[in-house]
């Protein structure tokens, strides 16, 4: 939306619906008046800023970390899979390679998994200390 003041155009879509100050005519508008009009939309941006509820999409984000986690879980069970069923047919030893390659790329996904886990982890610390500070007195 696009709203014409004077001859300046400004895009509410863009800057938002923050009082915009007037555009400046002559040298009747002091340098403290505009200061004062820009920390006045520093102010109500803030303020609004701070109102925001949270994103709608935020609680299926452990979702997303399992669906992650199982991702990488059957990657490494394939890729065993397709190395071992690889070397077996090459050398001639069918359950051979299959069976060691499927336990490393079993082990593979759960390395991978357990990385996965603790960079959750250390988030969630991280969010749960900086929540804690912002509600401390002191903080």
């Amino acid at each position: 939306m696009r709203a014409d003041r004077g001859n300046h155009q400004i895009d509410s879509a863009r800057y938002g619906e923050y009082p915009m100050p007037e555009p400046r005519r002559g040298a009747n508008v002091s340098d403290q008046d505009r200061m004062e009009a820009l920390e006045a939309r520093l102010q109500a941006a803030k303020q609004q800023a701070e109102a925001e509820e949270p994103r709608s999409d935020e609680h299926y984000s452990m979702a997303n970390v399992a669906w992650r986690m199982v991702i990488e879980l059957v990657a490494g069970l394939g890729i065993g899979f397709l190395i071992g069923m690889g070397l077996d047919r090459l050398f001639g030893t069918m359950p051979f390679f299959l069976i060691i390659f499927i336990l490393f790329g079993l082990a593979a996904g759960i390395n991978v998994m357990m990385r996965t886990a603790k960079e959750v982890q250390e988030k969630q610390v991280a969010h749960d200390a900086e929540v804690a500070k912002k509600e401390t007195p002191d903080g």
